[in-house]
């Protein structure tokens, strides 16, 4: 008899814990836990879709808001600007005055100042290099080698120069660096306006110009010769003429002239 009143309770307690639903939760979906498969592992939109709950919103901050992000874009090697850049530490220098028919601005870079792609510039006056001659050495090994053309623009403020000229020039060789020499901060300003505004100008204006006359041509080609100058080349055309040295050039070459 203890045993038949003991099933009517077991099973009583095992129907109170079914749950009920009722018709308003029914209607209500139900959220599954998302399963990641191969295909769905490299999607990750498609991932965030299903685990969202209902009634919120995916969200459509970017990765890059979230703070991780780099700070403000500085200026690096190679980037294009259509002005000077100008660092910090010559911030007063009065060739900036100077600085004219070019645009500059103040940034963040290693040399004193970027003139192009890939074209730097260092300033340094000879009045503190004398007090403090490690300066520039310094410098110089912190700049390295980054740039292709890399000057050193050397104000000459003192009454001797010559002795740190000298070393400065050693100096240069060791570090494959220009040595520019200006005697004014006006003369140091120009430097630098030329140096940017001849940035993507061709090496045309440093050829040498050939004429295209007739008499240039044939002064050239006679020329050719070592031992043939200019003042040989009139004497050879005045005395036998361009109708003789012409077919003895065209069939033997200027070398047999």
């Amino acid at each position: 008899v203890a045993s038949r009143q003991v099933r009517p309770i077991f099973k009583s307690s095992c129907s109170a814990a079914e749950p009920r639903v009722s018709e308003s939760s029914a209607s209500m979906p139900v959220s599954r836990p998302a399963r990641m498969t191969a295909a769905s592992s490299g999607s990750r939109e498609g991932a965030a879709s299903e685990v969202l709950p209902p009634g919120t919103e995916a969200s459509t901050v970017p990765p890059a808001a979230s703070g991780d992000s780099d700070p403000s874009p500085t200026l690096k090697l190679g980037a294009k600007s259509n002005c000077i850049i100008v660092s910090a530490r010559q911030r007063g220098n009065p060739i900036l005055k100077f600085v004219r028919n070019v645009p500059w601005e103040f940034g963040e870079i290693v040399p004193d100042y970027v003139l192009g792609q890939s074209t730097c510039a260092l300033f340094l006056s000879l009045r503190y290099h004398n007090l403090n001659p490690n300066y520039i050495h310094a410098r110089l090994q912190l700049l390295g080698k980054t740039y292709a053309v890399q000057v050193l623009l050397v104000q000459v403020d003192v009454k001797d120069p010559h002795q740190a000229l000298k070393e400065l020039a050693k100096m240069c060789i060791l570090a494959d660096c220009t040595l520019i020499l200006a005697w004014s901060p006006e003369e140091a300003g120009r430097y630098l306006e030329t140096y940017k505004a001849y940035e993507q100008k061709p090496a045309d204006l440093l050829k040498e110009k050939v004429d295209q006359d007739f008499l240039s041509i044939v002064t050239d080609c006679l020329t050719s010769v070592k031992s043939v100058n200019k003042t040989d080349a009139l004497s050879l055309l005045s005395t036998f003429g361009v109708s003789h040295l012409l077919p003895i050039s065209v069939q033997t070459g200027p070398y047999h002239c």
